[in-house]
């Protein structure tokens, strides 16, 4: 239990690289938006939800009615409910308490790491999720405070490059996956169809649309014929 525990902590300090300044984003956006530094850290406390704070907190700052906030976020976060049923059969020797906790911390490289390391042939014990899981969560709320309380020295993140962080983090996971059959098809399938939908239709629905269009593909292609074996 202790080396899953202590295995799962040093598969964060990569990951961190990336959450850590997209953290110190959402703090000083979230500051620049009305909130208080309290309220910011808090925030990141219960929800712990990355992108779809940063579309909540934008759209918090335009007076936007709450049920389209609502389902702003449920746009952008609806891929955990793909991500969820992935790692389900991983979880359900967990106890209830330790379920709830996990699927609390389902995030992006969550679900990326449980996966990679269920297809190597090693066990997703729940010390392993919590160390990777909770280095990850503590780190976000201790970064969003120090975003939120330096917001304003930061100034504009495009000049610090900041902003591209976050899509190069999510290019990392998708070609973590470029081994699997008809991966080119899928992404590209999932590409082309979030960028029409973004022109057509609009963020923050674009992604949704693109990760549904990528799964169809998923589903409709079938997987390549295994080798015969001499």
């Amino acid at each position: 239990m202790r080396a899953d525990l202590v295995e799962g902590l040093r598969q964060a300090p990569p990951v961190l690289m990336s959450t850590i300044p997209f953290a110190l984003l959402f703090g000083a956006v979230a500051v620049g938006n009305g909130l208080t530094v309290a309220e910011a850290t808090l925030m990141s406390a219960t929800l712990f939800a990355g992108a779809s704070q940063l579309v909540g907190i934008e759209l918090f700052g335009h007076n936007v009615p709450a049920w389209l906030i609502v389902l702003s976020v449920f746009a952008v976060n609806f891929r955990h409910i793909l991500y969820s049923a992935a790692v389900g059969p991983f979880l359900s020797r967990f106890t209830f308490p330790q379920q709830a906790a996990s699927f609390f911390l389902l995030t992006d490289p969550q679900f990326a790491l449980a996966l990679a390391r269920d297809e190597s042939g090693k066990k997703v014990t729940f010390a392993w999720y919590m160390g990777f899981g909770l280095a990850l969560y503590v780190a976000w709320v201790g970064t969003t405070a120090i975003g939120a309380y330096f917001g304003r020295l930061i100034g504009n993140m495009e000049t610090w490059g900041i902003d591209v962080l976050l899509p190069v983090y999510f290019m990392g996971l998708l070609l973590g996956f470029r081994k699997r059959d008809n991966f080119a098809l899928v992404a590209a399938a999932s590409a082309l169809s979030s960028v029409l939908a973004h022109i057509y239709v609009g963020s923050p629905w674009h992604v949704s649309i693109g990760a549904a269009v990528g799964i169809v593909v998923a589903a409709a292609l079938p997987p390549k014929a295994p080798e015969a074996s001499e």
